[in-house]
């Protein structure tokens, strides 16, 4: 169900990528959500705001995609 809502999100917000590069990159996203400690789904309409403190160039495969670190802003 997660993988579900990662795909969605991305094919929403990551309109640079086409389908065989999400396909490829949906192969790592069961490992990455076991890995995180506590994971929080929530639905409404509550605003929340991240602000950048890291950017890079590329992604963990040295593929050309930017990545964005974001934390919550307080």
């Amino acid at each position: 169900m997660l993988v579900n809502v990662w795909k969605d999100s991305v094919k929403a917000t990551h309109t640079f990528l086409n389908e065989q590069e999400i396909e490829h990159i949906k192969e790592y996203v069961p490992m990455a959500l076991k890995s995180v400690e506590h994971l929080m789904v929530v639905d409404n309409d509550e605003a929340v705001e991240f602000k950048t403190y890291k950017k890079t160039e590329l992604d963990e495969e040295e593929n050309p995609y930017p990545l964005l670190y974001m934390k919550l802003d307080r």
